[in-house]
């Protein structure tokens, strides 16, 4: 069995959009094809998969940092905005489309809620993944 660090990333992430698909949980929404992935895009999102692959790469991300929350994940796929002569500055994504994945995975038993770290009070420190999630992403290779 190999591990998820010893297959490329983006063939990883490809394997597992398909395995995605079967989870009947993980469906696109239907506003998903009307919006733009974040407020530094031009365009609105033209791949069919697309909602697919990225909730492959954010339940890679959270097996790879262990608790992971919707604005930590908007800060990494967010990306530089081109604003004409003026320099270009980093926004961070879309929130709507990382929290509704978080959801379809909470609902699909692949993550849960991190309870009480040290360190931190009153807020949700973010996701990580349930024993059945790990066992689902290490299954692929």
């Amino acid at each position: 069995m190999t591990s998820i660090f010893e297959i490329e990333a983006q063939e990883y992430n490809l394997k597992l959009a398909e395995a995605l698909k079967s989870i009947p949980e993980f469906e696109t929404p239907v506003w998903s094809l009307l919006v733009k992935s974040g407020a530094s895009k031009e365009r609105p999102i033209e791949d069919a998969d697309f909602w697919y692959k990225r909730s492959a790469s954010v339940l890679r991300q959270i097996y790879k940092m262990k608790i992971v929350g919707v604005e930590r994940l908007r800060t990494k796929y967010g990306s530089k905005k081109d604003r004409g002569m003026k320099p270009e500055k980093f926004i961070k994504a879309s929130g709507k489309i990382i929290r509704t994945i978080l959801q379809q995975a909470d609902k699909a038993g692949l993550t849960e809620l991190a309870q009480d770290i040290r360190g931190v009070r009153d807020k949700k420190p973010g996701r990580q993944l349930t024993k059945k999630g790990k066992e689902f992403l290490e299954s692929i290779n």
